[in-house]
């Protein structure tokens, strides 16, 4: 027997021998195990008891032995090396001249000695390995520790920490560059550029591994929802995510190709997993999809549509039901201005006004109503009052209300000598009932112009600007917006453009917009846990204060993270409003009244 053993000592150490002879040998010790009374059954004890043990006894301390003298000697990326080949010795080793059954006492062994007893350099050695991308070693790391329980716990951890820290640095670093405005594309690029990195290594070096795919995600949450650009608030990342989807969805010289603005939908697909505040990024989302719609600014209905697929599939269908319905809205009010101008095409005194109108429902438009009176233009009032007596005798019970801020129209000059063709500005509603006054008359004061609007100050003084800047109205006397400033109509008006686009946001009324959309999500918050609050109480009749709340939390937290101090609000106006009571004698219980 210990000749055998020295014999695969000769052979671990990389002499050619005999295998034969070994294999002979155990199959000598097999054979012992024959049962003397019925030769088909046979048992194992001589062979295990004989050579088996003292095998892997002999193994264990070979082994030993040499790991810790290379250790001493190499580099860990080394050891590994060393490591993962002598255990696939072994593991060929069984199949060449050993009985199949001595496979699991040995590898285990040798796992034991050569991995679980050198785990601590291991794991010291992971963050260089990190830190300097090398693939294939961390593979084997991954490989080696998979091997022995826990093994890979303390990876997991770090591999967390790494990519935390890695996507920090990488908003960081655009953060310093971009100042105060952060440009949409090179915010999300940036959260991709890390996810894609890191989503490379755990398929390429753990093999797709669950802990460490949920490291991943655990990470990414943390850099996307709380970052340096977060720093004020959680929901600048739904904002800008969904800023950058505007900017793809938005018609452009920079549209990318069909198949290219699939790839980059799914990426934001990608981020928008991560981010905690879904909801921000609805109403976002919705806003701008409203102004494409509006405005006829869509690059493609596919992809509109397929981005809203996307939403569905990760959110649900409540969570896109308002976004569908704006679609349905379009194409009934297709069909309306067609009913419309079938309707009225033989009345020859409207055939200078192309009038077209959007009927848009309140609840799934996301649209603030106007802040000014506005006096219709006399060119336009004949055709407006038609459509209105028109939609009234079709649908006799709806009211309309009508959204000037959001309308728009072309105007051609008739009154430049320099201009053969004249030019066409594309203006405002406001900016075509200000211009229009200019058929009267070619000037007129602040105070003029508001009576025949009837806009309100600062809604004109923020239309005379545009005007003014554009140089199709001149300022005669005073500042713009001022009492007693006048305003000439400039008859030597020139551009090189026959269109002129003079229908531009107001930077002041943008400020307000994204203001008001954060203060509309904070409302819809407090209806959404007051409504989770009212239908658990109402499905588990008392509940503890605490238990209620990780309730709320729970069923909430995939649209937004409920705050608990606006939980306990919420939970003090139902209290207020009789919804729920306080159960006597038992601290912190509410019960639900019926």
């Amino acid at each position: 027997m210990t000749a055998v053993l020295k014999l695969i000592e000769r052979q671990r150490n990389g002499e050619t021998v005999e295998t034969g002879l070994v294999k002979s040998v155990v199959e000598s010790f097999v054979a012992l195990g024959l049962d003397d009374a019925d030769s088909s059954k046979s048992t194992l004890d001589v062979y295990k008891e004989h050579f088996e043990r003292p095998f892997v006894e002999a193994s264990e301390v070979y082994y030993k032995k040499e790991s810790e003298k290379f250790v001493s000697e190499n580099s860990v990326t080394d050891y590994m090396k060393k490591a993962e080949t002598r255990l696939s010795e072994e593991e060929n080793r069984v199949k060449m001249y050993l009985h199949t059954s001595t496979n699991k006492p040995l590898i285990t062994t040798c796992e034991a000695v050569l991995v679980k007893n050198h785990t601590d350099i291991m794991w010291d050695e992971f963050q260089n390995l990190l830190n300097m991308d090398k693939l294939d070693d961390l593979h084997r790391m991954y490989s080696l520790l998979s091997r022995i329980p826990e093994g890979l716990d303390p990876l997991r951890t770090r591999f967390e920490e790494h990519v935390r820290k890695a996507g920090l640095s990488a908003i960081e670093k655009i953060a310093d560059q971009g100042g105060e405005t952060m440009e949409p594309k090179t915010y999300v690029d940036a959260l991709l550029e890390v996810h894609r990195k890191y989503n490379d290594m755990v398929t390429t070096a753990f093999r797709g591994e669950a802990g460490f795919v949920a490291s991943l995600d655990k990470a990414c949450r943390e850099f996307v929802n709380r970052n340096n650009v977060c720093k004020s608030s959680t929901s600048k990342s739904p904002e800008l995510l969904a800023r950058f989807c505007d900017s793809l969805l938005r018609k452009s010289a920079k549209n990318p190709e069909e198949g290219d603005l699939e790839d980059v939908l799914n990426n934001i697909m990608t981020v928008f997993k991560y981010v905690e505040d879904k909801d921000v990024f609805q109403k976002f989302y919705s806003k701008m999809l409203a102004k494409r719609l509006v405005n006829g600014t869509s690059a493609s209905e596919d992809a509109e549509s397929s981005m809203i697929s996307k939403l569905k599939e990760a959110c649900g269908f409540e969570y896109t039901s308002k976004l569908q319905r704006m679609f349905t809205d379009m194409g009934l009010s297709k069909d309306l201005n067609d009913q419309f101008k079938d309707r009225f095409s033989a009345d020859a005194g409207d055939q200078q006004v192309d009038f077209s109108v959007l009927v848009l429902g309140t609840a799934s438009w996301p649209l603030q109503p106007s802040t000014t009176n506005f006096i219709i233009p006399e060119e336009v009032e004949r055709t407006f009052q038609k459509f209105k007596m028109f939609y009234q005798n079709k649908h006799s019970g709806r009211k309309l209300n009508w959204l000037f801020h959001l309308s728009k129209g072309e105007l051609k000059t008739n009154y430049l000598k320099a201009s053969k063709t004249g030019y066409t500005f594309q203006v405002s509603t406001y900016q075509m009932g200000i211009l229009l006054q200019y058929n009267k008359d070619t000037t007129y004061t602040f105070e003029e112009l508001s009576q025949s609007t009837d806009l309100n100050a600062e809604v004109l003084s923020g239309q005379l600007g545009i005007l003014v800047k554009a140089k199709v109205l001149l300022l005669s006397n005073g500042a713009v917006g001022e009492p007693g400033s006048r305003y000439d109509l400039h008859m030597d008006f020139k551009s090189k453009k026959v269109r002129i686009q003079l229908n531009v946001p107001v930077k002041s009324e943008q400020k307000v917009e994204v203001e008001e959309t954060h203060k509309t999500v904070e409302e819809d918050r407090k209806l959404l846990m007051q409504a989770a609050i009212v239908r658990i109480m109402k499905t588990r009749k008392t509940m503890k204060h605490v238990a209620l709340v990780n309730e709320v939390i729970s069923q909430l937290s995939n649209r937004f993270k409920p705050k608990i101090p606006d939980i306990k609000k919420c939970i003090d106006v139902l209290l207020e409003k009789e919804y729920l009571e306080r159960v006597e004698g038992q601290k912190d219980m509410f019960s639900y009244v019926a």
